[in-house]
């Protein structure tokens, strides 16, 4: 089994304090407020698919995109058991490219902080505006400045669940605005109780200033109607964790 296969297996019980229930609620009264309350939804980064099947149960045509084949074939899994309706697309952000056009998108838990280089996060705003119709609504969130300084800084975080026991570490670098992640990943074996098996991997996760994301949205024709802070519909503040942009194309992107 490779790291990506382990992560995957384990991710939804790392995530365990995420309420995707609240977090679907929110998107969707969002999304319904800016016109976009039905219609072709993307999940940018959809992960293993728990987001995406709730956006189906409340009437989406959902489309998942997701980098790590691990993690979608633990989508699809679900997709099976549970009896929703999806399309999951095993593709890079910054190399989207779908069969038609899509009424809304969604990326949510910081996935665009992952995209450490400038010019391919503006590729990936500009391919989710190239696909999106006109009058189409974009809701992300980023970890902010202050998570990545204050919460995430140099700490280390301990998880340990019944079959895995995960330590995360975090090197902060202010000069280049970045946050290093490295993840040991301990997998208890299923026939030697005491034996684990270890899997360590390393990535990165950067700031996105708020002003530079809403010239570079604006570059490719979306209107910036708000930044919240995380569920919420109050504004950013200093001790703010996760800014959310709701967004709306405006105009045909013809390159």
């Amino acid at each position: 089994m490779s790291y990506d296969e382990a992560f995957a297996l384990f991710y939804d019980a790392l995530t365990e304090n995420v309420d995707y229930e609240a977090r679907c609620t929110y998107l969707c009264d969002l999304l319904a407020e800016h016109g976009a309350g039905k219609g072709i939804l993307l999940d940018m980064a959809c992960g293993t698919g728990t987001l995406s099947a709730l956006l189906a149960g409340r009437g989406y045509d959902v489309i998942g995109v997701d980098a790590s084949s691990a993690m979608l074939s633990v989508a699809q899994e679900k997709r099976m058991e549970a009896g929703f309706e999806a399309l999951f697309l095993c593709q890079r952000l910054e190399e989207l490219d779908l069969f038609g056009t899509i009424d809304a998108a969604v990326c949510t838990l910081d996935s665009l902080n992952h995209i450490t280089d400038p010019a391919a996060l503006r590729e990936v705003l500009r391919r989710t505006a190239l696909f999106m119709n006109d009058g189409g609504v974009f809701i992300f969130d980023v970890n902010t400045p202050y998570k990545h300084a204050e919460v995430l800084g140099n700490n280390t975080f301990v998880y340990e669940l019944d079959d895995l026991f995960c330590v995360w570490q975090n090197t902060w670098d202010a000069e280049t605005q970045k946050t290093q992640i490295k993840l040991d990943l301990f997998i208890r074996d299923e026939e030697e109780d005491k034996v684990y098996e270890r899997y360590e991997e390393s990535f990165c996760e950067r700031v996105w200033e708020i002003e530079d994301l809403k010239q570079w949205l604006e570059d490719v024709r979306f209107e910036v109607v708000a930044v919240y802070a995380e569920n919420s519909r109050a504004a950013v503040s200093p001790q703010t964790e996760r800014a959310v942009f709701v967004c709306k194309k405006h105009g045909t992107q013809f390159q």
